[in-house]
């Protein structure tokens, strides 16, 4: 088959989510279908069976299309430090911090990594969903572009356009495409995808004719508003997430500070109806809640010192409530902090821990990059680790009377450990599986976008000619 392409006119036109819903579809029809971003920039990330690093939106999509995880589907993935600087992964594994300019030099050697993934890929799967970056008509950077151009030009692939019409002008977006597209992309456009459409779909007939006859490119389908409340992809759509109470049994107080990474952490109490969260981005008083979450975070040292000057810091040290710290926040929990080498910051740094747990953390390198199971707080939990932090005395986890953390992402996901922790908190909660949940989020997405376009012609396509 033909590999497939997904671009969109712009960032968070809906790329990642209908890749996804994608690869379930064809998944569902019997092939076998690997997803695949050249490139990714993101601080949420998570770590494949074979112990590399990759992406959590190409989890997601590994997910969906029954398969597991590989660092193939994510050749390189950037995590910013918010200062023009990245950390770049490739192959799963630390390649070096550099500044943007020093990854553009590199670029030619990053396209030879992408390269090679893309052709095993196609050796071991029937078809490769690529997901494009941001829009595939930035001019000024297609000589350096991984993830648009370089995959549709090297791999021919067949391509379709996502067009976010809840921003507006979408028919100016879709037409400045595809006039700016290179001649083989847009020779090989199947049609474009309008996306996030709300309310009644016959007051697009006209909208679906005139890109048709006046930009010569059909509309595959119209897909409405949906929201997918797992595994967002950027801190935007965590702020944006709005959630589904019912009767509200514990509170929950999430610092959000500026380096917050691997927010989908936060999924599964988000989406448990039981649990209020609330994202704590300045400073506030935290008697009102029951459980101080400190999630994880790309740059421990800059967030602990944004927690100082917000007066947080001293706000949490005087909190008589619960204390959980996950993997960066729970670092944040030890007495000292020494990063000398520079890993996970610009400059060797150091820095004042809360001083709940009497421990130290240490930045060395290799980064700790597993997963499995792990014995933890007295259950059996599968989880993932992705830190340079090491801990001589609690290096999994710390269990005190009031103050938890653990090194291991995935804790909360694991329905034993969640209900028991919770109903410490408060005897009347009750729980729910959260797998379950996972897979229905991911299979009524795929059944809206199957009702909404018509995969007999893509499939019709993606067969032609091979």
């Amino acid at each position: 088959m033909h590999p497939l392409a997904v671009f969109g006119t712009s960032s968070d036109a809906g790329k990642t989510t209908v890749t996804m819903a994608l690869c379930r579809l064809f998944a569902d029809r019997g092939f076998r279908v690997a997803p695949f971003k050249a490139q990714n920039v993101s601080n949420n990330s998570a770590v494949t069976p074979e112990g590399r690093e990759i992406s959590r939106a190409q989890c997601l999509q590994a997910e969906a299309a029954r398969v597991a995880p590989s660092h193939l589907f994510n050749p390189v993935l950037l995590k910013s430090y918010g200062d023009s600087s990245v950390q770049v992964i490739v192959n799963g594994l630390v390649y070096k911090n550099q500044s943007i300019v020093g990854y553009y030099d590199d670029i030619v050697s990053l396209q030879e990594h992408v390269a090679r993934a893309f052709s095993q890929l196609q050796k071991d799967y029937e078809l490769v969903i690529a997901e494009g970056a941001g829009s595939p008509v930035e001019l000024n950077l297609l000589d350096k572009d991984l993830s648009n151009r370089f995959v549709a030009s090297t791999f021919k692939t067949k391509n379709i356009l996502v067009a976010d019409i809840e921003r507006g002008g979408v028919f100016a977006s879709i037409y400045g495409t595809l006039a700016l597209m290179e001649p083989e992309m847009r020779e090989n456009l199947i049609g474009v995808v309008i996306n996030k459409f709300r309310g009644d779909r016959r007051f697009f007939t006209d909208g679906e004719r005139i890109i048709r006859e006046q930009f010569g490119v059909p509309v595959l389908g119209v897909l409405p508003f949906m929201p997918l409340n797992i595994d967002m992809e950027d801190s935007q759509s965590l702020k944006n997430y709005q959630q589904r109470l019912g009767n509200v049994k514990i509170r929950i107080a999430v610092i959000a500070y500026p380096g917050l990474s691997n927010y989908n952490d936060l999924d599964v109490l988000m989406a448990d109806s039981e649990l209020d969260v609330e994202l704590v981005i300045s400073y506030r008083t935290l008697q009102s809640f029951d459980l101080v979450l400190l999630p994880g975070s790309k740059t421990v040292m800059n967030d602990l010192r944004w927690l100082k000057s917000q007066g947080l810091f001293h706000e949490i040290k005087v909190c008589d409530k619960p204390i959980f710290g996950l993997c960066g926040g729970y670092q944040m929990l030890c007495q000292n902090l020494h990063d000398p080498n520079a890993l996970e910051h610009n400059t060797p740094s150091k820095e004042t821990g809360l001083g709940f747990i009497n421990d130290d953390v240490m930045y060395q390198a290799p980064k700790v990059l597993a997963s499995g199971s792990y014995s933890l707080f007295s259950h059996s939990i599968k989880g993932y680790e992705i830190h340079f932090g090491r801990m001589d005395r609690y290096p999994f986890y710390y269990q005190g009377q009031q103050t938890c953390g653990t090194h291991v992402h995935g804790v909360f996901d694991d329905d034993d450990f969640r209900n028991h922790y919770f109903k410490a908190l408060n005897p009347t909660y009750q729980g729910y599986a959260y797998r379950d949940y996972r897979e229905a989020e991911i299979q009524q997405f795929a059944d809206r976008v199957a009702e909404n376009i018509d995969i007999d012609v893509l499939l019709r396509v993606l067969q032609a000619g091979r």
